[in-house]
């Protein structure tokens, strides 16, 4: 892969992981409850810190991410340090689906019973299903790397390269 294509792609990751914190800071403080509160108060909400902490996962996933990209570019993408890479991608992204389907069945539960949670359950199911992705297509890439240094390895070993 060309270093240009991989330098832009970890611009993209950069944009998007600004993107992601701006929209956390800036949805809570236009949501409708939110109107008549401090600063504080409207941080402190429980399912505003629980969205912050769920979030952890996701910005570890895309550090990952820019981290792999780096790893492209340097031509080291069959190395072990790269599946370490692609399994912890995998991982955020189990506990990021995780994550969200406990604040979509949190919201079915103690919803206020005037209020209709029903775009927020379908942005759940399918932010739920956009993470399984993503940790299926890294479950993929890490096995086609691991074999990838397995047959580095194994060349290593018959010729005597060191590379």
């Amino acid at each position: 892969m060309k270093q240009s294509s991989t330098l832009f792609l970890q611009g993209v990751i950069v944009l998007f992981g600004i993107a992601a914190l701006a929209i956390m800071i800036r949805i809570p403080l236009t949501e409708g409850r939110a109107a008549n509160l401090d600063l504080f108060s409207i941080y402190s909400d429980p399912f505003i810190l629980f969205a912050f902490a769920a979030s952890i996962p996701f910005f570890i996933a895309l550090y990952k991410a820019f981290k792999l990209f780096g790893y492209i570019r340097q031509n080291k993408a069959f190395t072990i340090n790269s599946v370490r890479t692609l399994r912890s991608i995998k991982y955020c992204a189990i506990i990021l689906g995780l994550a969200i389907v406990m604040a979509g069945v949190y919201i079915k539960i103690f919803h206020n019973k005037d209020d209709d949670p029903a775009g927020f359950i379908a942005i759940c199911i399918a932010t739920t299903f956009v993470s399984l992705a993503v940790a299926t297509a890294a479950a993929v890439f890490e096995k086609i790397f691991q074999n990838g240094v397995d047959i580095k390895l194994e060349n290593e070993q018959l010729y005597g390269q060191s590379k």
